[in-house]
């Protein structure tokens, strides 16, 4: 089994992809999502992603501790949706130590992860540099992120238009 980790902008198909595999696999599926309900729009989301999802996959809604979710995971197929959302409930907490900790956890979960896992991300450093220091923050720390975690798994892909692109294969 093996790690890949999937970017793209938003609404790329990057959601699409790993529910294709994990169709495919057709075995116990566990889906961590990281997003939180703040708002009406949000919670429709969120209702509309439940929806997609066969009933019989285990769900895991986990906004801030990942490595702990993927360690209780007890199936050998896992998704993470998505670490962008995951970075802002910690930026929005304003907890650095905080953040750092969970980051480091999630790192070190991954490495230790045997099954097939998809770790889904917004590439969010392509555009203009943000006006303001929290969005320079988030943007650098995606950017780190996605670095760290690109170089410790096999696989990473860019999502566009629902088109993959192999960034790198094993």
């Amino acid at each position: 089994m093996s790690t890949e980790l999937l970017i793209g902008g938003a609404r790329s198909g990057k959601s699409g992809y790993a529910l294709r595999a994990a169709l495919a696999h057709g075995g116990p599926v566990y889906w961590i999502a990281t997003a939180e309900a703040f708002d009406p729009e949000m919670a429709e989301r969120i209702r509309q992603h439940r929806a997609e999802r066969p009933a019989h996959w285990q769900t895991c809604e986990e906004a801030l501790e990942l490595g702990a979710a993927l360690r209780a995971s007890q199936a050998d197929f896992v998704v993470i949706d998505c670490l962008t959302l995951w970075l802002s409930n910690w930026l929005c907490r304003a907890d650095p130590d905080g953040w750092a900790r969970a980051r480091a956890d999630l790192l070190a979960a991954v490495a230790e992860f045997r099954g097939q896992l998809y770790l889904i991300s917004n590439e969010v450093g392509s555009g203009i540099v943000p006006d303001n220091p929290l969005a320079r923050q988030f943007r650098d720390e995606a950017g780190r992120l996605h670095q760290d975690l690109a170089a410790q798994v096999a696989a990473v892909t860019l999502i566009v238009a629902g088109l993959p692109l192999a960034l790198k294969r094993p």
